[in-house]
């Protein structure tokens, strides 16, 4: 019976940021400022935009450089994980082709050996996604806050009154015209703003390149959303 190896990329962008899901996307609306005035009531229509806010903090310089730091800290954990998984299912293979011909002693100290093994893997694997999922979600929470006052100050001085988040797989918006995706705006504001430099092409593994959170977190295009099937 093969076993299948599923952390290995357990710790890549998009399965990460799947998991910040949970997450406000808009941290700076958790806790206005005690003293802060409340801003002026707009005095012309709506003008509304839209951001996959999750892709923003993820695509920007400083989300490439972090999240991309945090998948190599842990690539040889993985590694060491997927030696184990490969020790495993070569062990299996080799008491289901020799199981015959061994004694029962034998057999059984083998699948024993291989059972242990298994407890290892399962404990090592829940531990990995542990762990990186906490780190990887206190970066995304602290570039987050970051990123979210870089939009705002966008938002206010292009005069936007709302800003709706389409990065959620069920985001209410069905409909969004490419000019009121500030998306890309909102990163570049914020990689002027951070000062950090756009990290150099990878080569080699691919892995180590981050990867959109997910179909949902795409800036919306002219396209239409047809509504949920209920």
């Amino acid at each position: 019976m093969k076993r299948s190896l599923t952390v290995v990329a357990v710790l890549t962008l998009g399965v990460a940021l799947s998991a910040t899901a949970q997450l406000p996307v808009a941290p700076g609306l958790s806790s206005a400022p005690v003293a802060a005035a409340p801003p002026p009531a707009p005095t012309g229509p709506a003008k509304i935009a839209v951001i996959a806010f999750q892709l923003a903090v993820a695509q920007t310089n400083e989300g490439l450089r972090d999240f991309a730091d945090l998948e190599k800290k842990y690539a040889p954990k993985e590694a060491g994980l997927k030696s184990l998984n490969d020790e495993i299912d070569n062990l299996t293979k080799q008491l289901q082709t020799q199981g015959a011909s061994l004694s029962e002693v034998e057999r059984n100290n083998r699948s024993k050996a291989i059972d242990e093994k298994k407890k290892q893997l399962d404990r090592e694997t829940e531990d990995l996604k542990n762990d990186g999922q906490q780190e990887m979600q206190e970066t995304y929470n602290s570039l987050a806050s970051k990123v979210y006052d870089a939009m705002q100050s966008y938002a206010e001085q292009a005069g936007f009154t709302l800003v709706l988040d389409i990065s959620q797989q069920q985001s209410p918006v069905l409909f969004a015209s490419e000019g009121t995706n500030i998306t890309k705006q909102v990163i570049e504001a914020y990689n002027v703003k951070s000062g950090v430099p756009a990290p150099p092409a990878q080569t080699g593994d691919a892995t180590l390149k981050p990867k959109a959170a997910s179909p949902a977190a795409k800036p919306a295009s002219s396209t239409a959303k047809p509504p949920a099937q209920h």
